[in-house]
């Protein structure tokens, strides 16, 4: 009788036993949906899934569904080669006969527009709003559509792997054995009937080092244009070493404090162009100090944990916001004009559609709600007023610098 392979063998798992587990989950929970969609961004494990799953329906290793959607997230803060590489493989892919969709948040949401034309301020590690506002929220609304379009629910398959974060970690060890299924045979999370779409997770199991090896092999093998991806991510899969763990992010990406994959990329000579990317973290660490945003003064506000204050930062005011644009558009075009004098791809941080309702919403004199621009600026010297409501006046007066009376 023939043994299930398992996570918990005493020896480690090779890649071919890895596939066969990512097979098996995808024949057995794949067989109750008729509609497949998969979720792709670009990065090594999602790469490595939707390769994967081509290449299993091409070999007749796992029967083709009714329609198969690959769906790609497009936050247009992607490191170029990645967002090359993912355009490569979306074409792949419609070449054998799949279909592919672009997801792109709305316009007033994208990145640049979201921060310059609302003034709402860079991405901070308390007020994560970039991956609700870039990925989550346009790719639900296209769920929703092909929910819609399919008429029933689908399977939404996903490039989740245990390792890549402690958190989504915790998650799968309280879920995994949920309806029964194990992490060895993919991560499948059950919704309720009228639900969009049932998730699974078919390379969960996968070690990293079989991510490298299987993304060199789509690429030398099966005609995907994968081995940038390697590149990107600091991994040369031919050098023997240790396979790399790393993860990326956008560019600049102002939740780090070092931004490797920027490093690493820009280090190579094929890439080195890319290298004024590099001031953009700490142009978006600047521009969230007083004296670029408007402040709150008298008006409380409290979290449901904790008090917040009365002399809140808020927005970005619009000089800020001006300045701001016109420092990004200089880098921007300090890279097209290194990539037009090297014959390299150009970047595109704005574009022409953001840029005029960048300049759109600041001639509008937009705020975020609650806010209308005639707050005090976030440098102003202004009494403190204390959580009990008493009030701090100043010591000084801020216009003569002279002691008050």
């Amino acid at each position: 009788m023939a043994r299930t392979l398992s996570l918990f063998e005493e020896d480690r798992l090779t890649l071919s036993n890895s596939i066969e587990l990512s097979a098996e989950s995808l024949r057995h929970y794949g067989s109750f949906y008729k509609h497949w969609a998969i979720a792709f961004s670009g990065g090594k494990d999602s790469s490595a899934t939707v390769t994967l799953i081509a290449h299993l329906i091409e070999t007749g290793q796992i029967p083709k569904p009714e329609s198969l959607t690959v769906l790609y997230a497009d936050t247009r803060q992607e490191l170029p080669p990645l967002h090359s590489s993912a355009m490569g493989i979306l074409e792949e892919f419609r070449k054998r006969g799949f279909e592919t969709r672009v997801v792109l948040p709305e316009l007033d949401h994208r990145y640049f527009v979201y921060i310059l034309g609302r003034g709402v301020p860079p991405p901070s590690n308390t007020f994560r709003w970039c991956t609700p506002k870039l990925k989550v929220m346009s790719m639900e609304r296209e769920l929703e559509a092909l929910r819609q379009e399919r008429g029933e629910k689908f399977l939404m398959i996903t490039g989740v792997r245990v390792g890549e974060s402690a958190a989504r970690d915790r998650r799968i060890a309280v879920s995994c054995t949920k309806d029964g299924g194990e992490c060895g045979q993919g991560w499948f999370q059950h919704s309720s009937s009228d639900a969009v779409a049932d998730t699974l997770a078919p390379i969960v199991h996968w070690r990293v080092c079989h991510v490298w090896d299987w993304l060199l092999h789509a690429d030398l093998e099966l005609g995907f244009p994968t081995f940038e991806i390697a590149r990107v991510y600091g991994q040369d899969v031919s050098d023997g070493e240790e396979p790399l763990n790393a993860r990326t992010g956008c560019i600049g990406c102002p939740l780090v404090q070092k931004d490797a994959a920027l490093d690493r990329l820009s280090a190579q000579p094929e890439w080195a162009y890319l290298a004024p990317l590099h001031k953009l973290r700490p142009l978006y660490w600047q521009i969230r100090k007083p004296q670029y945003r408007l402040r709150k003064h008298g008006e409380e506000r409290k979290s449901a944990t904790k008090y917040i204050g009365r002399n809140r930062l808020g927005p970005l005011h619009l000089d800020a916001r001006r300045w701001m644009l016109e420092q990004v558009l200089g880098i921007q075009a300090e890279v097209n004009d290194a990539a037009r004098s090297l014959g390299k791809p150009e970047l595109s941080l704005i574009n022409d559609e953001e840029l005029a309702r960048i300049e759109e919403l600041i001639a509008a004199n937009t705020f975020p709600e609650r806010w209308d621009g005639t707050e005090h600026r976030g440098d102003e010297w202004l009494p403190e007023i204390l959580p009990d409501g008493s009030i701090q006046n100043l010591l000084f007066d801020d216009s003569e610098f002279n002691p008050v009376g």
